[in-house]
């Protein structure tokens, strides 16, 4: 099976490599064991199985297939040199060696490269028995292939094959990722960028060298960055490449704290992360980075303090790193002394119409008839590559007649207006999309993708929709960063939409449709004029602010307060509370974390209230009177103060976030109320009398009930046979059973029962709940399964952690779809079924902790089982088809009383780490353990070993914790320390 990794393949080339070889001797051998270890490693390799008899003529076809590839393996045999195929070969091959797009490496099978390069001995034999004309240009074929650079195979890691293929490819894969970085395909002129930034970085110098990169913003600094990377970051021990430094660094008082800890995880494989303070974590870069060379790039730095704490002083790392930074800021990198300094360069109109032409239309040069209409935008680009993509990308699709027309707008645009070059776009977007634009370039970037849309579907948008339309017209990206995604766009769009909202009335905020300045604010907020014209408002509340014009803000929809009360005396709370006295009935989104005062004005109407969103705050009872909101669609007040909350006054409500409000004691939700509320959240809402109110809920979807101390589990349980419940979340709870009619949540996708600790058994109509994907009873009460779980056909997850469960059923190995099965801690559990093999989707299996004795063979078929933690088990011996569990990624046995790891395990391809620590009984590894060739984490600390198997030298890169010097021979010792670095001297090596 192909490895993972992409093909190297280079679009000039059919093949990677080209096999030339002699038949006879080596193909059922060597020659086979190298073309599937080249195939493996995902290098394409032709490989010419049907060549014709001895003496015949080399065919067109074939010079065609040595043309086509980049790099030539020529084995030269004793009877290599008595085939004219092969000898033609060599000549061809000769040939394209001499151009510099070629590389050819010899191999010395069973000859010596003197022999070869003298035509003498078993050679020299070969070739005498030819009586030809080409007869010189073999000879000469044949000496310059012996002068090049190659392996001899009996003079090369003792004559081991095995090795000598591994070398091989290792130094393929080597030229193929210098030569062929993973670039996007749509990248055009980063070549010769490379290159000129190649020169400052010098790799072959061992100091270290902090190199920047400056330019305006959409200029491609961050590409260039990304590609060096890519291209260089081989040639380290451990890279880490930083993004978005500047708000990172800026978006939290931690933000430079995690830009540490992910500096430390990527450099140090996840180790010494857990820093608490900037402090610390500088005096532990100073220290841990020392060991390893490293290359770094840190991408949009723009203040000193980042600089110093993240990549401080040159003696901060070994000699030979790297560390390259990005910024508009020229005076950052002179402040900290950055020797070499590059100006990204724009695009040359050659290189820029490529890019045009790439997005415009998919290809490398325009298409002829609009080879005019395609100079002229490129020339109004003046080389931004940001400006060329996304106009390729407008006027991808678009006709003639609507390439003028947009060319003709251009013209009206001076060309050094960057930000009004990305307004064609905006032009093209409908009006409502046009108006989620400018709130998310004023006022959402970086907010939670989720969030955002909640905050657009509340002012009246068809938020997904628009969002996705913008995200296609490359106005706005969604970023992942840990399990959330965030909206973000470039910097130069964000700067259009606010110039887009300000430039109608430069002079003039109180007639801007978006406020985020904070002085401009205060300013229209201290008068009392009427305004008209303001939509949204981002406020950073403090005491000295004026807000009476808050009130004559008619069409406010959104208003957002940032405000921290901690700190405040009396006098400035008083004056803070006054705010909420004049908030506009307009508003449709109010959001105001740590909200001062005990409940929402009377002044305030809230008629037009969609969602409001107080987390942290005083509240204790939202509203006085009885004003019915029929608007509200979304209340949050997580975390807040508040006593009660009547519900009948928002019959129209979606989502109720109430969670640990520690002091709520009612709910008031009138029947036949609240029959659309989707999402419900009480965990932790200890003192809430009743929750019966919840059976009347029809719509309800997403219910969480964690740690309300329930004793009746009845108390939720739908009034109604057709329940729309698909996610609860039970757990800490005091129930003692669930009753039988829990089979009637047929929708019900995840339970959770953590903490349940009275729950002694379950119902078996449990077992009907035909789309449960997620079963959680960590910490139960429960001894036994429902002897029909393996009913539950949609089941992917099934936790038993902690629970005193004696047996599984024989019916749990009909679960099809399950992929996680953990029955750690699990201290009564005294086996496994037989026939948990037919868990044919397993991917995560642990027994952490658990008392059975015995692994059943049939774990041995589980094709996808990636995970299996036998952590402080009492079992003594490991299957012995162990090996055949293909996928296997992570393999666990620390405190284990295993005796001896059975032979096959050696066949586990794609395993990764392997934990035998403190194994006391563990005296020794399989001879052939060096096949793990994916093995990166090998930890032996507290074993008794005496010695490791000679063919763990083969695992180059793993790092081995707990090794001892004294358990290697020093025959190895000298061999490993010629190709392995040592991560940490004392507690783990680097194989």
């Amino acid at each position: 099976m192909a490895s993972s990794s992409t093909s190297f393949i280079k679009e000039s080339y059919e093949y990677d490599v080209f096999l030339s070889f002699s038949g006879e001797d080596t193909r059922k051998n060597f020659v086979d064991h190298l073309y599937d270890a080249l195939q493996k490693q995902g290098i394409h390799t032709f490989k010419d199985d049907e060549r014709l008899a001895k003496g015949k003529s080399i065919n067109d076809q074939l010079l065609t297939s040595i043309e086509d590839s980049k790099f030539f393996i020529v084995v030269f045999s004793k009877k290599y040199a008595s085939s004219s195929w092969c000898l033609n070969e060599l000549v061809k091959i000769m040939e394209c060696q001499k151009s510099n797009e070629h590389i050819a490496y010899p191999v010395f099978y069973d000859v010596d490269s003197s022999e070869v390069r003298k035509q003498v001995g078993s050679v020299g034999e070969a070739l005498a028995g030819h009586n030809n004309k080409e007869m010189e240009k073999w000879r000469d074929a044949l000496t310059e292939a012996a002068n090049l650079s190659g392996w001899d195979l009996r003079n090369t890691a003792d004559g081991h094959e095995a090795r000598v293929i591994k070398l091989i490819v290792e130094q393929i894969s080597l030229d193929l990722r210098s030569i062929n970085v993973n670039l996007n395909d749509k990248l055009v002129g980063i070549e010769p960028r490379i290159q000129d930034l190649h020169e400052s970085l010098d790799i072959s110098s061992d100091d270290v060298r902090m190199i920047g990169i400056k330019g305006m913003g959409g200029a491609g600094k961050t590409t260039l960055a990304r590609a060096t990377f890519d291209r260089l970051s081989v040639h380290f021990e451990a890279k880490s490449f930083v993004e978005n430094v500047r708000e990172v660094s800026k978006a939290s008082l931690f933000g430079l704290l995690s830009l540490q800890r992910k500096i430390l995880s990527d450099l140090l494989n996840g180790q010494h992360n857990n820093v608490s303070s900037v402090h610390d974590g500088t005096n532990m870069m100073k220290t841990k980075l020392r060991g390893k060379k490293v290359l770094v790039v840190l991408d949009d730095v723009d203040h000193i303090d980042q600089l110093e704490v993240l990549v401080g002083d040159l003696n901060w790392f070994k000699p030979g790193s790297r560390i390259i930074i990005t910024t508009r800021d020229e005076q950052v990198l002179i402040a900290h002394r950055v020797k070499w300094i590059h100006d990204v360069n724009l695009l040359s109109d050659e290189e820029a119409m490529g890019l045009f032409s790439r997005y415009a239309f998919g290809k490398d040069i325009p298409i002829q008839e609009y080879e005019k209409q395609s100079l002229q935008v490129v020339r109004y680009a003046a080389g931004l590559p940001l400006t060329i993509k996304v106009l390729g990308s407008f006027l991808c699709g678009k006709d003639k007649l609507e390439w003028m027309d947009a060319i003709s707008r251009l013209r009206t645009i001076p060309l050094k207006e960057t930000i009004e070059k990305l307004e064609l776009t905006y032009e093209s977007l409908e009006d409502d999309y046009k108006e989620i634009f400018l709130d998310a370039a004023c006022l959402l970037k970086g907010w939670e993708k989720n969030k955002a849309i909640k905050m657009l579907e509340s002012c009246g948008f068809h938020a997904r929709n628009g969002l996705r339309v913008l995200e296609q017209r490359s106005l706005i990206t969604f970023n992942a960063y840990h399990f959330d995604v965030y909206l973000t766009m470039h910097d130069h769009i964000e700067e259009m939409g606010k110039n887009i909202v300000r430039r109608l009335h430069p002079d003039d905020p109180n007639k801007h449709s978006r406020l985020w300045i904070q002085e401009e604010i205060e300013d229209i907020l201290s008068n009392d004029l009427v305004n008209e014209a303001t939509r949204c408002i981002h406020l950073k509340l403090t005491p000295e602010i004026v807000v009476e014009g808050l009130g004559n803000m008619k069409k406010l929809r959104c208003l957002i307060v940032d405000h921290r009360d901690n700190d405040k005396d009396c006098n400035d709370l008083v004056k803070i509370d006054e705010v909420s006295q004049y908030f506009p009935n307009s508003i449709r989104y109010l959001n105001w974390h740590h909200y001062p005062h005990w409940c929402l004005p009377k002044t305030f109407h809230a008629n037009n209230l969609v969602a409001l969103e107080m987390f942290d705050s005083k509240i204790e009872q939202l509203w006085v009177g009885g004003k019915v909101l029929k608007k509200l669609k979304s209340i949050e007040l997580r975390s807040s103060k508040l006593r009660t909350i009547d519900l009948g006054l928002t019959p129209n409500l979606v989502r109720l976030d109430l969670q640990s409000c520690y002091d709520l004691v009612e709910v008031h939700v009138p029947v036949g109320c609240l029959k659309r509320l989707v999402y419900l959240d009480l965990a932790q809402c200890e003192r809430l009398k009743s929750v019966s109110f919840i059976k009347e809920l029809v719509s309800l979807k997403d219910l969480n009930l964690n740690r309300l101390h329930l004793k009746e589990f009845m108390d939720i349980m739908p009034s109604h046979s057709n329940s729309s419940l698909q996610l609860l979340n039970f757990s800490h709870n005091d129930i003692e059973n669930l009753p039988s009619s829990i089979g009637n949540l047929h929708k019900l996708v995840y339970l959770s029962l953590i903490g349940c600790r009275r729950l002694k058994t379950l119902p078996r109509s449990l077992c009907s709940l035909q789309h449960l994907r997620v079963l959680d009873l960590e910490r139960c009460g429960i001894d036994e399964l429902p002897e029909d779980i393996g009913k539950l056909e949609c089941l992917e997850k099934l936790d038993l952690k902690f629970t005193k469960v004696k047996h599984l059923p024989e019916s749990i190995c009909m679960l099809k779809h399950l992929k996680t099965l953990i029955l750690a801690q699990c201290k009564v559990l005294d086996e496994l079924p037989a026939d948990l093999g037919r868990l044919e989707s397993l991917e995560e299996l642990n027994l952490k902790y658990c008392t059975i004795r015995e692994i059943p063979s049939s774990i041995c078929k589980l094709k996808h089982l990636k995970t299996l933690i036998l952590e402080g088990c009492q079992v003594c011996k490991l299957p012995e088809d162990l090996g055949e569990i293909e996928s296997l990624y992570k393999l666990s046995l620390r405190l284990s009383r295993i005796k001896d790891l059975p032979s096959s395990i050696c066949k586990l391809k794609r395993l990764k780490e392997l934990d035998l620590s403190v194994c006391s009984e563990l005296e020794k590894l399989p001879e052939n353990i060096g096949d793990l060739e994916c093995l990166e984490k090998l930890n032996l600390m507290h074993t008794s070993l005496s010695h490791l198997p000679h063919s763990i030298s083969l695992l180059k890169g793993v790092r081995i914790v707990g090794y001892k010097k004294r358990i290697v021979p020093d025959a190895l010792l000298s061999e490993k320390e010629q190709q392995t670095t040592y991560a940490n001297k004392r507690r783990s090596t680097n194989i």
